[in-house]
């Protein structure tokens, strides 16, 4: 490699952010002499020219000193923010005046930004400005004065926690449901559709009992006095009305009933409990008469076996004795035949000496 020359470096460039050590030199002199500036700013750039690429969110001047020292962007500190910002993208969160405060991971859209009074809008990834450039803010907001207030009358512990004088409504905006806030708005808007439901369901009741029509002639009468506004707006009233219903019949859990329902619950439940309780004394009962049949069958086993083998064994002495018997007599008579034999020869071989000798005296 004969040269390795570096063109850029990120957002840098060679033309318009690079410049040499005589750059440097040359713009201090001519500060030093002439009091301008101009060359020295072009030499020596701000740190927001590195952060020009992020999006950017406006925060307010009492948020900044929290943001300094860890605490996340909510809803209140933001004052501006930039189009088409995405859940998970990283941002730069600026002063008023441009400074750079901190890098950030967004945490909501735009949207959603706009539309939310509360929540989280940004957690930080690296703070840039250093701590206490901006006078200390945060402990001064209504819940955090309230919050003082009930600690200072002893209706919170001294770390801010509930204790037994904690009243319901501090309880109620201190604790979320599982859901979150998408399951409170939901909760508050079915609270605010209730009554709506109601009135609209007993007005429906009165017109049946008077009328006596059924569905189909009502929706006849509304479709013909629909040119009115208050029809339509009736309309739209009973079609919610179904939709809800629909929906609930689907998705909701049946309400609990009265103290007597519950009653009959408990009462069923008893019975259910006295009834398997029986039934598992009963399978107690038949297990245990079943493992003793179990054990008598084992000993009769034990037994008609240990007979069997027995029988086996006086079986096999009788044999044994037997074969003993039959090879004895074999041998005695092996025995005799060959004595006879023997005594055969003898004579044979006595008469040849008898005849050998009358041959010889013969001859003489």
């Amino acid at each position: 490699m004969q040269e390795l020359r570096r063109v850029r470096s990120g957002i840098l460039g060679e033309k318009d952010n690079m410049v040499t050590m005589h750059d440097v030199m040359d713009a201090q002199w001519v500060y030093d002499n002439y009091r301008d500036e101009s060359y020295l700013r072009r030499v020596i750039m701000p740190l927001e020219v590195l952060l020009t690429s992020y999006k950017r969110l406006v925060v307010k001047d009492s948020a900044v000193n929290a943001i300094c020292y860890g605490a996340k962007l909510m809803i209140p500190g933001l004052l501006r923010f930039e189009n088409d910002i995405e859940a998970g993208e990283e941002v730069v969160l600026m002063t008023t005046k441009g400074e750079a405060i901190a890098l950030g991971i967004a945490e909501m859209t735009t949207a959603v930004m706009a539309t939310c009074d509360h929540g989280v809008v940004a957690k930080i990834k690296r703070v840039v400005m250093d701590r206490d450039t901006y006078p200390r803010k945060w402990g001064l907001g209504p819940k955090a004065s309230m919050k003082k207030k009930l600690i200072s009358e002893g209706k919170l512990d001294k770390h801010g926690k509930p204790n037994e004088n904690t009243p319901n409504e501090w309880m109620r905006n201190l604790v979320l449901p599982t859901g979150g806030d998408s399951m409170v708005a939901g909760l508050a808007a079915a609270a605010a559709a209730e009554p709506v439901v109601k009135e609209i369901g007993e007005e429906e009741k009165k017109k049946k009992s008077k009328d006596g029509e059924d569905g189909e002639g009502r929706k006849r009468k509304l479709d013909e006095s629909s040119d009115s506004p208050a029809a339509q707006v009736l309309a739209k009233k009973a079609k919610t009305v179904e939709i809800e219903e629909s929906v609930k019949k689907v998705k909701e859990e049946p309400a609990e009933g009265s103290d007597v329902e519950k009653k009959e619950k408990k009462k069923k439940k008893k019975k259910s409990k006295e009834d398997g309780e029986a039934e598992k004394g009963e399978t107690v009962e038949e297990s245990e008469d079943e493992k003793k049949e179990k054990k008598k069958k084992k000993k009769k086993s034990k037994d008609d076996g240990e007979a069997e083998n027995l029988e086996e064994k006086e079986t096999e002495k009788s044999e044994k004795k037997k074969k003993k018997k039959k090879d004895k007599e074999a041998e005695e008579a092996a025995t005799i035949d060959n004595g006879k034999a023997d005594g055969e020869a003898d004579k044979s071989e006595k008469k040849k000496k008898k005849k050998k000798k009358e041959k010889d005296g013969e001859e003489d």
